[in-house]
């Protein structure tokens, strides 16, 4: 076992011993990317490190520390105040007199240290006494003080990709030295989906579970043990729940929500908004969902839908689960309770098909642009009427090619904003029928 303290956390065991077993973050870690060149140059700088809970941001702070050669000092914002900062600093100083070495304090949680704390550090920091890098998991515009903010660089850490944790499985489960390797234990498919989707992105949480489900697998008659669906249950007390993202259920669910959001039932559409998100369904897919619904089914009867749609894509991005989760309630109640309307989605299907249908016929030359003489020559333009130049910024001119003449695509209906629409339309084909009327006259 090479030493292997088998009784710390298997979180802890698992622990990256260089660049290359670090799981995740390649926005930042990446050929190129800022972290992997600090680490290939040997060197280190100030960071604040922002990320959700388990993405392995006290991990990055060792690997670089230890690339650097420096000495490496590591305590908890909760448990540590002003005095212990000071020890530090004296040992710093010692340090870089004797040895010539780089001292890092890595803060964990350091958005709980008081404004009064956080100033202790920025001489020492801005003098490179010490290099600071900071975890947290609040967003440090609120939780940082600015001077230190300007003395350091916030790098952005993501929750780990599905990709990500299951490489990580794997290697915990066949990792004999650190890992689970020993218990000669592997998972079945389901129950890899449901530990993954239990974790939230949190690879100390995935890893815990992953822990004790291995203990609680019964051993076969060859020693070898099967983690089933039933042990994950257990080890995270929570039950499956019937839903597979690749089945039928699938469809069965993302076809109650529409429904439910179609019919206005915002009662409907947020239990099954809650049924697919608890199921492990992938908040951005239904976002996507929700937001072509926005263009299929409200419509222009309350434009502001689609708008909502985006916003919300950008705050669950921003948030993440399960905080974010809340902008696909709000999107959802939106939608149900909105007038509907497919009227664009009418037209625009008709419009393809006649753009099918017909072929590519020629602009007619009065609405084409003519940057040449040549093409002025040609006629290009020749008889357009400038909008801005007539009442009303109306003009009787077609827009269409002479084989759709007099086409009309866009009806819309008397719900919500389209009513106006409606109206504008009327209004508008009166008035150019009263115009043509009068040039012909």
């Amino acid at each position: 076992m090479n030493g292997t303290n088998f009784f710390e956390p298997l979180a802890q065991r698992l622990r990256p011993r260089n660049l290359d077993e670090y799981i995740g973050q390649k926005h930042l870690l990446g050929p190129g990317k800022l972290l992997r060149l600090l680490y290939e140059q040997g060197r280190i700088a100030s960071l604040i490190l922002w990320g959700p809970p388990g993405t392995g941001k006290t991990s990055l702070a060792r690997l670089l520390t230890q690339k650097a050669e420096a000495d490496y000092v590591e305590f908890s914002a909760v448990l540590s105040g002003i005095k212990d900062v000071r020890e530090v600093v004296e040992k710093a100083k010692k340090s870089r007199q004797a040895l010539s070495k780089p001292t890092v304090l890595f803060v964990d949680e350091i958005h709980r240290f008081n404004k009064a704390q956080q100033d202790a550090f920025l001489p020492h920091v801005e003098s490179g006494l010490i290099t600071l890098i900071g975890a947290t998991t609040e967003n440090p515009s609120f939780e940082i003080i600015s001077a230190l903010l300007s003395r350091t660089r916030v790098l952005v850490l993501e929750p780990l990709t599905i990709n990500d944790l299951e490489a990580l499985v794997e290697r915990a489960l066949t990792d004999c030295e650190q890992g689970l390797g020993i218990l000669k234990a592997s998972i079945e498919p389901k129950a890899l989906d449901l530990l993954i989707q239990s974790s939230g992105g949190d690879a100390r949480s995935l890893l815990n579970a992953l822990e004790l489900a291995a203990t609680l697998a019964k051993p076969e008659a060859d020693g070898e043990r099967l983690i089933l669906v039933n042990t994950i249950e257990e080890s995270i007390q929570r039950k499956a729940w019937r839903y597979d993202k690749g089945g039928e259920e699938h469809y069965n669910l993302i076809s109650a929500l529409h429904k439910s959001l179609r019919d206005s039932d915002p009662d409907g559409a947020l239990y099954w908004l809650a049924r697919m998100l608890e199921g492990g369904e992938d908040p951005v897919f239904l976002l996507r969902r929700m937001i072509r619904f926005a263009s299929e089914d409200v419509g222009l009867a309350d434009p502001l839908s689609l708008m909502l749609g985006v916003s919300a894509l950008d705050s669950y991005r921003l948030l993440g689960s399960p905080e974010g989760e809340l902008a696909l309630a709000h999107l959802a109640v939106h939608l149900a309770c909105a007038p509907k309307s497919n009227a664009v989605y009418k037209a625009f299907n008709q419009a393809v098909a006649d753009a099918k249908k017909y072929g590519p016929l020629p602009v007619p030359h009065h609405i084409r642009n003519a940057p040449t003489k040549l093409m002025k020559d040609l006629g290009y333009g020749r008889g357009y009427q400038y909008a801005h130049d007539h009442e009303d910024a109306l003009v009787a001119q077609e827009h269409l090619p002479p084989e759709l003449s007099g086409r009309i695509y866009y009806q819309p209906t008397d719900r919500g904003r389209e009513k106006a629409i409606k109206e504008f339309m009327e209004a508008r084909r009166k008035s150019l029928a009263r115009k043509t009327k009068e040039r012909s006259e």
